[in-house]
């Protein structure tokens, strides 16, 4: 007999007794937060495919983590597969799909199809190209891939190295890797799967130089279309070698790839022509023209991966919070009653430090992803070219850093939530264990995150250089607006009132962006100093104005009307000022040197972060059951 089920837990230990207690203590209506941040038709979406995949024993999360690597590729094939036919099973639209991927939790190998493989080909082909290709995607008659990356270049795009040469003979590309760093790498659905990848290669074409002498030269990288395996055998095809790169971190289900090609020819059609084309009569290069579009779609991209930086944080801090305030540790050192019990771990300001800052921060990501979203949806259906566009432009060129900033806040809330539970959160029965090795791609993949912040350092050295020569012009942006207000009063130190007044705050911000953006700019411009120096200085730049983003998007929309009770708005309130006074806090010395925020108000701030610690303290449990988690995404 295993008499270790009438065993119960400690009357103070009761977990579904403690929580309900916990949000007895606080008057947020849950449902109408998590309306406000998902909006009805996420929520009804996501229990509507949860049902459908509770029913299917093949989703069951209760022993995958003890399977080997290649069990782990052969179960993301059925349930890929068991999805596809859901989709037809239940008449899911894309949505639908990628909502059953999300509450799976386990990158099956086609998720590049579904994801950029689609993407690239919607974006990049030509109106005949879509029309022959789109069917056979939809109906998975095809599998795809997106080769890129490659083992010697990753964020230099314009430094890969496979090569497509036309041949006007045969009226053909020539692929070919003429270097072992040349492999494409890191691509994922293409080591097993795929059956066509879109592959980047420098386009070399014959030219007259100057001289008139024929000569060979790249015209830059673009993408084609290629068949990379038979159909009938699924092995490589003549001229190419493919296969998985082996373990990493995550990703288990995922047959990340190697590619290389000898003299392989594709033909004319390959080249993807939306945006360039090559005449195969005359061989004439069109080249691709500015398009404000392709800002457009990087920023819907990296929107997206902001948004899922905050469900990683809402995760991590959703496990952590429960946890914590069940779990005791310790009377009270101040208690005089010998019978005081135990005091919930969540109550230690310790603690606190390191969890409730990370839960206002999946609230500042939330409203800037959202932001950016809105952004692209609206000029993506603006028909002519107007102020959008200019704050569209804007995004592209500083939505790296905030990709950047997003992704290492969430790859480090994870280890950070699983610390603070202390030896439970090394088992796993936290449910982080997965999550924490996925997500540690995600500050290196689509740009490392601390080279793509030359990006914002560049874009922002240029406006000030744009200051600097006509102090006059209009400013047609924020960014713009908020270096012209510095640039004008650089000589002062305004200290704002940011205890008393939010909108301070968020000028306190700007200005310290605004200051660093200066002192680059002098830097680079003025002295003349080598790039490379200034790196450092260059991403913490890029943090700046990012941090800045965060705080005035978050503030917008609390300056709007959120509709919601006035006790939940006052609580979302504290959460902005929280996310706000303890980055002003960590990062001190920024705001102290650049005159933003006085030394006595810095002084003050400690005390202030604590206080509102305990304001939001009794709001935790419900804040969390915001976020509309279903246990079957937690693995619990």
């Amino acid at each position: 007999m295993d008499w270790s089920k009438d065993l119960k837990p400690a009357a103070s230990a009761n977990g579904a007794e403690i929580l309900a207690q916990e949000r007895q203590r606080s008057q947020i209506n849950v449902d109408r937060l998590s309306h406000h941040l998902f909006g009805s038709a996420y929520l009804e979406r996501q229990q509507r495919i949860l049902r459908i995949l509770q029913r299917e024993k093949i989703f069951s999360k209760a022993n995958q983590a003890n399977l080997s690597r290649p069990d782990r590729y052969f179960l993301g094939l059925a349930r890929g597969k068991r999805m596809r036919q859901l989709m037809d099973e239940h008449t899911w639209n894309d949505d639908d799909l990628l909502m059953a991927e999300y509450l799976i939790d386990d990158l099956q190998p086609y998720h590049l199809h579904m994801s950029l493989f689609a993407a690239a080909m919607r974006e990049q082909c030509s109106e005949e190209q879509r029309r022959y290709w789109q069917p056979k995607i939809e109906s998975w008659e095809i599998i795809g891939a997106y080769a890129q990356t490659e083992l010697g270049h990753g964020s230099n795009v314009r430094g890969i190295e496979l090569e497509a040469r036309w041949d006007p003979s045969t009226k053909e590309f020539v692929l070919h890797s003429p270097t072992l760093t040349a492999s494409k790498w890191w691509n994922g659905t293409l080591g097993r799967t795929a059956t066509h990848s879109v592959v980047v290669a420098q386009l070399m074409l014959s030219e007259r130089n100057a001289q008139g002498v024929m000569e060979e030269r790249s015209v830059g990288p673009r993408p084609f279309i290629v068949q990379v395996r038979d159909k009938a055998t699924h092995q490589p095809l003549d001229g190419i070698i493919v296969g998985d790169i082996g373990p990493k971190y995550g990703y288990a289900p995922m047959d990340n790839a190697y590619m290389l090609f000898c003299n392989h020819r594709i033909p004319h059609s390959a080249l993807l022509s939306r945006y360039a084309s090559l005449d195969p009569d005359t061989g004439i290069y069109t080249r691709p023209k500015s398009s404000s579009s392709v800002y457009g779609q990087l920023t819907r991209g990296r929107s997206v991966i902001v948004m899922n930086a905050r469900l990683v944080i809402a995760r991590a801090v959703t496990v952590a919070v429960r946890y914590l305030a069940i779990r005791r540790q310790f009377r009270d050192q101040d208690s005089t009653d010998p019978a005081s019990v135990e005091t919930p771990v969540l109550d230690y300001s310790t603690v606190q430090i390191r969890i409730l800052p990370l839960l206002a921060t999946a609230f500042a990501l939330h409203y800037s992803g959202s932001a950016m979203r809105e952004l692209y949806e609206r000029t993506r259906s603006s028909s002519t070219l107007d102020g959008d566009n200019a704050q569209l432009a804007e995004l592209h060129s500083t939505s790296a850093g905030l990709k950047s900033l997003a992704t290492e806040l969430a790859a480090n809330s994870v280890e950070t939530c699983r610390r603070a539970m202390g030896g439970h959160g090394f088992g796993g029965g936290t449910g982080l264990i997965q999550l924490n090795n996925d997500y540690l791609s995600k500050p290196t993949v689509e740009g490392d995150n601390w080279m793509i912040t030359q990006q914002v350092a560049r874009y922002l050295i240029k406006k000030v250089k744009e200051r600097a020569e006509a102090p006059g012009a209009d400013a047609v942006s924020r960014t713009e607006q908020n270096l012209q207000n510095f640039w004008n009063d650089r000589h002062t130190q305004p200290c704002f009132a940011v205890l008393e007044n939010d909108a301070d705050i968020v000028k306190a911000f700007n200005w310290r962006a605004s200051c660093m953006a200066v002192k680059a700019y002098e830097a680079r411009e003025v002295q003349k100093r080598p790039w490379n120096s200034l790196l450092v200085d260059l991403h913490k730049l890029s943090k700046a104005y990012s941090q800045a983003m965060l705080v005035a998007t978050f503030f917008d929309t609390l300056q709007a009307g959120v509709g919601l009770d006035q006790s939940t708005s006052t609580v979302l309130r504290s959460l902005f000022h929280l996310f706000s006074f303890h980055t002003i806090d960590t990062e001190a010395r920024e705001f102290q040197s650049s005159g933003a925020v006085g030394t006595e108000v810095l002084d003050q701030l400690p005390a202030k972060v604590l206080m509102l610690m305990e304001e939001i303290r009794p709001h935790a449990v419900r804040l969390v059951d915001s976020f509309a988690l279903p246990d079957y995404l937690l693995d619990r």
